[in-house]
């Protein structure tokens, strides 16, 4: 008798943390199911980037600067503007190679003078402006194309420009061995960016 009863108390037990489980189920269910959880979202759009441009170009293009016959104590002017019609602003530096086929090495014996001219829409006339460079035409060269700031470079915002003064001088006192020399000069420009660039 007493072992029944055991039994069916037990029974009763389950029967009743079973119902008590279920029932905490049904509440915890129901409660979540009862939050009244708002919510909200926003958005931006829109989110463009666009990379920058360095483009450098002068003009003219070529034949800036000439003369031909020169003779001792002649002198020939060139204006030359640089250009970056990129976006960004850029560093440039001019270097330069000339000719010497015939050997007479007339390169050597031309002085070339650049300037900058200060009022960018004036002609180079009166060859005033800061200077960037005197010495040979062989020579010629401001700045430098090694990376990052260096003595010399310029500096050109995008979309300006500027113009440079040239000024080549066969000096009266030419040696005779230049007679009949014939010298081609090429000027390369070469550009960086200047930002993230020290």
């Amino acid at each position: 008798m007493d072992t029944q009863r055991t039994r069916s108390f037990w029974a009763r037990r389950r029967v009743l943390l079973a119902l008590a489980a279920a029932l905490a189920a049904v509440s915890i269910i129901s409660t979540s199911f009862s939050l009244g959880l708002w919510t909200d979202q926003a958005t931006v759009g829109g989110n463009t980037f666009t990379a920058g441009t360095i483009d450098i170009s002068t003009s003219p293009a070529s034949a800036v600067i000439g003369l031909s016959p020169m003779m001792p104590g002649d002198t020939v002017n060139g204006t030359l503007t640089v250009n970056n019609a990129g976006t960004a602003q850029l560093r440039y530096a001019l270097t330069s190679s000339s000719t010497n086929a015939d050997g007479k090495a007339l390169r050597d014996g031309i002085t070339l003078t650049v300037k900058l001219r200060d009022v960018a829409a004036d002609a180079c006339v009166d060859f005033d402006g800061t200077s960037l460079y005197t010495g040979t035409l062989a020579a010629a060269a401001f700045g430098s194309n090694a990376t990052g700031a260096q003595a010399g470079d310029r500096t050109l915002n995008g979309a300006a420009s500027e113009k440079l003064c040239l000024r080549a001088t066969l000096p009266i006192t030419a040696a005779n061995s230049y007679q009949g020399g014939t010298t081609t000069t090429t000027f390369t420009f070469d550009a960086e960016q200047t930002a993230n660039n020290p």
